[in-house]
């Protein structure tokens, strides 16, 4: 497997992006359950998606740039068939070593409440809840972690 930092046009990257899309709407019974800005090509810092060894993409992640030190996750995506593989454990680790490249000191990420599945991944990897912050404030589906870096 390898992890490629990728222009957000990408078309590996839009595919997955989305599948994700696909899967939260259906998880929330909305197409639009985003409570905050949509992460876009002006404000997304990095984006990388997982390659499996054939080529296929199977994974991706980025990050939005909070001032401060701080970044935001966005758009984290495995693909079902490859979940439970270590693809985002190895997507995580990618965005938290090139934020910290950079100088920054923590990242944040929102999740919501029928995505259980992503509050545990989070939590074993050493994130831990904060309040709502941001765009996320007034959301009563979300759930927000942070991680000092």
């Amino acid at each position: 497997m390898k992890i490629e930092q990728v222009e957000w046009d990408n078309r590996d990257a839009v595919a997955l992006r989305g599948r994700q899309r696909v899967e939260i709407a259906e998880r929330y019974g909305t197409p639009d359950s985003e409570p905050g800005v949509p992460p876009s090509e002006a404000d997304i810092a990095v984006f990388f998606v997982a390659y499996e060894d054939d080529g296929s993409a199977v994974g991706c992640g980025g990050l939005r740039a909070l001032g401060a030190g701080a970044g935001e996750i966005k758009r984290m995506y495995v693909a079902p068939e490859s979940r439970g593989t270590g693809v985002a454990a190895r997507v995580l680790g990618a965005l938290e070593d090139w934020a910290r490249e950079r100088g920054w000191s923590r990242l944040r990420l929102e999740t919501g409440d029928a995505q259980p599945d992503a509050v545990r991944f989070y939590t074993r990897s050493g994130y831990g809840s904060i309040p709502r912050f941001g765009h996320y404030a007034d959301s009563d589906n979300s759930l927000c972690f942070e991680r000092l870096l």
